[in-house]
């Protein structure tokens, strides 16, 4: 069993979009109230257009790697690793993937984030008693060192990993 890890380091980059907008058409509705600058510029078309904004793009810089066991990608690791264990239909799952990536930038020298899929792995969810999703588990020398369950915030799960690390030195 292989298994495919990826570490990522994200960062911002800011564009705006300077190409016209897209109409829309809409009806006639008299009641009806835009602000100021999303207001209709053609009454005869009945378009709206709104301006453009700056957007605000996530790239991420990730390097992949591929271990043959978990037990091995816990080894080598240089530094404690959080581990998720997630499930694809799984809602609040799903709402941590951008606080993990938040979490992964923020702490990228002080931890290594990964993510394992209890469908397609059920015999790692099962060794460490998966019950209840997500589950984060931080490993320090290969071994589990801090459990937690469920959804959070950026800042929370980031005091709850930085507090794990000063009690273990």
């Amino acid at each position: 069993m292989a298994i495919s890890v990826t570490a990522a380091a994200s960062f911002t980059v800011k564009t705006s979009s300077s190409s016209s907008s897209t109409s829309s058409k809409l009806a006639h509705f008299s009641s009806l109230q835009f602000p100021a600058e999303l207001r209709i510029s053609r009454f005869r078309n009945h378009c709206l257009k709104s301006k453009p904004r700056p957007r605000a793009l996530t790239l991420v810089a990730s390097k992949k790697q591929t271990f043959s066991s978990f037990d091995e990608l816990l080894e080598k690791s240089d530094k404690p690793v959080l581990v998720d264990f997630y499930a694809t239909w799984c809602g609040p799952c799903q709402f941590m993937v951008p606080i993990l990536e938040k979490v992964s930038a923020s702490l990228v020298d002080k931890i290594q984030v990964v993510k394992i899929d209890t469908e397609k792995y059920p015999s790692i969810a099962n060794e460490y008693k998966i019950e209840a999703l997500p589950t984060f588990i931080l490993f320090k020398d290969g071994k589990p060192f801090d459990r937690f369950e469920g959804a959070m915030g950026a800042d929370q799960l980031i005091q709850r990993i930085e507090a794990s690390l000063q009690v273990e030195q």
